[in-house]
């Protein structure tokens, strides 16, 4: 595709991203008990939002609205602490826009689609050109940029990005039936028989849940679709699949615009949707060279930075050294005579003597007892997990006291670990 002459060098500045992040995330079970998906953490120190919100500013993106629903205290309170950044004086803005009845006195949000719907007054209010509308809830880096020079380039009614999947994988997204210029043909929500690429045998474009609109098009689009007492009002389940039958609906690939500094051996998206899927994205950072770079400083995540001291290691005794072997060790740590090997320890974490940590994903400010054996695990933010307890040696046993996925993970709640003294 080549660059046309009359379109600006910067699309970023004449749109506005829409975050859709009222989502519970309920297959991430206990997780999902006190806070939205988007605000589960994530890498050490970042929520799972903060992906979305820094691919928009990295961008150049610096409108914003978030979109807010189930139990959304904690994800509010990390935006205003953490993205708080934005000056008005430069047209820039960060709006946090919970369910608040603002259409109709006895209506939420109804579908991802009504959340924007019912938000138009506010967009219209800072008259973006272009609507970028993102899922708050998936882990990537993404350049929005070259998404809307192709949108803008082809005329298309809606833009949609898709990323490549495995036809066995397929049968769990929204996948779409392309021609050959890449304009959508067909979309199918989760198909038993998933459509592939031309071309490419055994491989399928999925949808990721981000599409781009001219404003004025998507504010007559969503108004239409409000009137109409048959829709969901969702975008994956009615407004794309309308546009690919009645208008032109083109696939934007996610490896034209992702963001990789060399060493990664594929674009890398990941919906940690799962405790399997969540457990393993964070493990898989402690990799000697991760699928997921966090340390490239050109393409920052953004977060809320919390003063702590630098982690710290003590005792250096036989059997009782405060050690971390292919491990992320997050400020505010103490290992005070524990073994982490392979593990991923958020902010403040305390890991006592002689207590074992091996594949743990340990969220902030939890606390491991002496002489605690612990692998496989994912351990919520504040547990205090009591001296000697043994987690990842006894199929049986865990599954018993605690939350054990099919792949072998142990979920540990403070309730989990409250129940065992019962």
């Amino acid at each position: 595709m080549t660059s046309r002459p009359d379109i600006p060098t910067n699309l970023a500045r004449d749109a506005m991203a829409f975050v859709l992040a009222g989502g519970r995330g309920s297959r991430l079970k206990e997780l999902t008990d006190k806070r939205a998906k988007p605000a589960v953490y994530f890498g050490g120190k970042a929520r799972i939002i903060d992906f979305a919100l820094s691919n928009t500013v990295n961008s150049g993106i610096r409108r914003i609205g978030v979109a807010t629903q189930y139990k959304a205290h904690s994800l509010i309170r990390h935006l205003q602490r953490g993205w708080n950044f934005f000056r008005a004086e430069r047209r820039e803005m960060l709006d946090i826009l919970p369910a608040s009845q603002r259409v109709d006195e006895g209506q939420w949000y109804l579908g991802t689609a009504d959340a924007v719907t019912q938000n138009i007054d506010i967009i219209e209010g800072y008259a973006p050109a272009y609507m970028v509308i993102l899922a708050g809830d998936h882990v990537y880096k993404q350049d929005y940029e070259p998404m809307l020079r192709q949108h803008v380039e082809t005329g298309a009614d809606v833009t949609v990005g898709c990323i490549e999947v495995s036809r066995a994988e397929a049968t769990g997204f929204g996948v779409m039936a392309v021609d050959a210029t890449g304009r959508i043909t067909d979309f199918v929500e989760k198909p038993a028989d998933p459509p592939e690429m031309p071309g490419r045998p055994g491989i399928c474009l999925a949808s990721m849940g981000i599409y781009v609109f001219d404003t004025r098009f998507l504010v007559d689009l969503l108004r239409a679709d409000q009137a109409d007492p048959a829709s969901s009002h969702d975008f994956g389940k009615d407004l794309i699949p309308a546009l690919v039958k009645g208008g032109k609906a083109v696939a934007h690939p996610f490896s034209q615009s992702c963001i990789m500094t060399g060493s990664e051996r594929a674009p890398y998206w990941r919906d940690v949707g799962t405790i399997d899927a969540f457990w393993q994205a964070n493990v898989d950072l402690t990799d000697f060279e991760p699928e997921l770079d966090l340390y490239d400083t050109t393409w920052p995540i953004w977060t809320y930075a919390e003063q702590t001291p630098p982690a710290k290691f003590i005792h250096d005794e036989e059997g009782r050294r405060g050690s971390a072997v292919s491990s992320m060790v997050s400020g505010g740590c103490i290992i005070s005579g524990a073994s982490v090997t392979r593990s991923l320890l958020f902010t403040g974490v305390r890991a006592n003597s002689w207590s074992e940590l091996s594949g743990a994903v340990v969220l902030p400010y939890a606390e491991i007892g002496r002489h605690a054996r612990l692998r496989d695990v994912v351990i919520d933010r504040g547990v205090k997990i009591p001296a000697g307890l043994v987690v990842g040696e006894d199929e049986d046993d865990d599954a018993r006291r605690f939350r054990r996925t099919e792949g072998g993970v142990c979920l540990i709640t403070q309730p989990m670990i409250d129940r065992l003294g019962g």
